[in-house]
């Protein structure tokens, strides 16, 4: 299976690194029951985006890793036609050994982060998009996909996140209604997966509009800002 051949035989030094590749090698074989048609291809491609040392610009640069053993048109057969079953995958996730604070708690970060699209006219549902500029009042609201991510977040010097949901926001979505609904879904699935230590989530405080207007439209909402949420 692709899942288990793909990783190094390699010595673990001490007892938590073994630990953290069996870790690894269970979720990878999980993540491989998460894709339901063009399986291979997908994970294969999968690991080539996770071992590039930069941002992925082109799709061809992707075919030329060493990682992509497949030709170019497989690169596409598993983009069209490939698909993941995106609810079997939250779960694996939550399941998967959380980051914790001192308290045993699971510290949840909650923002939004854009993909800016200024030219891709074509591009369905994009929305403006808030930027900050260099100076003051040199903010700019560019056309693109905002995402909401929830993180637990590391304790400590380590800046090091762990991704648990990540939701593209719609025209008629509410920043704060949604981003509520997400964090609880999240908070769900780790209960379901047993990780129920108490949790406590917030937003960063850069939050844009509560209401997010169409790229296709001309007019800004007002900014609101996240309330922090304990459960």
């Amino acid at each position: 299976m692709a899942a288990q051949s793909s990783l190094p035989h390699a010595p673990c030094r001490d007892e938590s690194d073994t630990h953290a590749l069996l870790d690894l090698s269970r979720f990878r074989v999980a993540f491989y029951d998460c894709l339901t048609a063009r399986a291979d291809a997908l994970f294969e491609l999968t690991d080539v985006v996770l071992c590039e040392q930069g941002p992925v610009n082109t799709l061809v640069e992707l075919c030329l890793a060493g990682q992509h053993r497949r030709g170019h048109g497989g690169l596409y057969d598993g983009l069209n036609p490939g698909r993941i079953d995106i609810a079997k995958l939250s779960c694996s996730l939550a399941g998967l050994n959380v980051p914790r604070d001192r308290d045993r708690r699971i510290v949840l970060g909650v923002d939004v982060s854009n993909w800016l699209r200024p030219d891709a006219a074509t591009s369905t549902q994009r929305l403006f998009c808030h930027t900050y500029g260099r100076g003051k009042s040199q903010a700019q609201m560019i056309p693109g996909w905002p995402y909401s991510f929830v993180a637990a977040l590391e304790t400590g010097p380590s800046s090091w996140t762990q991704i648990l949901d990540v939701v593209r926001l719609g025209p008629t979505d509410e920043v704060t209604d949604r981003t509520a609904r997400q964090v609880r879904d999240v908070i769900t699935r780790l209960v379901q997966a047993r990780q129920d230590w108490g949790f406590w989530a917030g937003s960063s405080g850069s939050w844009s509009s509560s209401r997010r207007e169409p790229a296709s439209r001309r007019g800004i909402s007002p900014r609101q800002r996240f309330s922090q949420v304990e459960s």
